[in-house]
């Protein structure tokens, strides 16, 4: 089993680390202990996601962190320096969330799934992040929050995904309270799927990547789209969406392949067509 993902506590050499084996591509936020979603990292970050999404080598990406910290949102120290400019920042506050909410819809529409590995403190923009992602993965030390209301700032564009990820009921405590829930709590939320100790996180990470590189791209890349295009629906539309899914996955040469070898009892070779 190739090893996919590495948290050690190593000299940052970039705001994101990439490193790609397997058909798995690991970006690591690194730049502690904040890891902070500055301009440059969400640069780097959807530089890597783009070219991941046109790149088929790629099956799945894995968004990690080193440090302490997975990620504390926005670098409050670098907005904060534009209230000098002559609109008080307003052109860069806009640019700021006009570029974090490209990434996050980008992670959302990366026809590719992406697993968060979280081990470590994930707040405001950072807790934004790992809602984004299809699968989270957290060890039992990892804790999140949106609390941008502690400081007169409330989370309103990571609430956009965390309603998507949790009740309204559970999203409008974390939003409203600012405060921090532990990572059983995520789970129970529904934020993550799994809560495992530090030692482990690289295993499982591994093992749910591995096992959906396996899989079938073309099938990966029909449902994935076709489950958040369902999602925002309402039932018949829902069903009438889906099954036009399942026809045109039903055509793909993956589908024929696939159900062949299952009816002749062998393994299925995957063209990605």
């Amino acid at each position: 089993m190739a090893e996919v993902l590495q948290l050690k506590r190593e000299e940052p050499q970039g705001p994101v680390l990439s490193r790609q084996d397997n058909g798995i591509l690991v970006l690591t936020l690194a730049n502690p202990p904040a890891n902070a979603l500055s301009m440059a990292t969400m640069g780097v970050l959807q530089d890597e996601l783009d070219r991941a999404r046109n790149d088929a080598a790629v099956r799945v990406v894995v968004i990690a962190a080193a440090g302490k910290l997975f990620c504390a949102g926005h670098d409050l120290k670098e907005m904060t320096l534009h209230r000098a400019d002559a609109d008080r920042g307003r052109a860069y506050f806009e640019e700021t969330f006009a570029t974090c909410s490209r990434l996050m819809q980008s992670i959302v529409s990366l026809p590719k799934p992406v697993i968060a590995a979280v081990d470590g403190i994930a707040t405001a923009a950072g807790c934004q992040l790992v809602a984004c992602c299809d699968l989270a993965i957290a060890t039992d030390r990892a804790t999140f929050g949106v609390n941008g209301i502690d400081v007169g700032l409330f989370c309103t564009t990571p609430s956009v995904a965390l309603s998507r990820n949790i009740s309204r009921k559970h999203a409008m405590e974390m939003l409203l309270t600012g405060e921090m829930i532990d990572a059983k709590t995520a789970r129970d939320f529904g934020l993550v799927n799994r809560v495992v100790p530090p030692e482990y996180l690289n295993q499982i990470v591994n093992k749910y990547a591995e096992t959906i590189a396996a899989k079938s791209p073309t099938a990966v890349r029909m449902g994935k789209k076709g489950f958040y295009e369902q999602a925002g629906l309402g039932l018949a539309e829902a069903y009438a969406s889906a099954s036009r899914v399942m026809v045109e996955n039903m055509l793909a040469r993956d589908a024929e392949e696939g159900i062949a070898a299952f009816i002749g009892k062998r393994k299925p070779q995957w063209t990605g067509e």
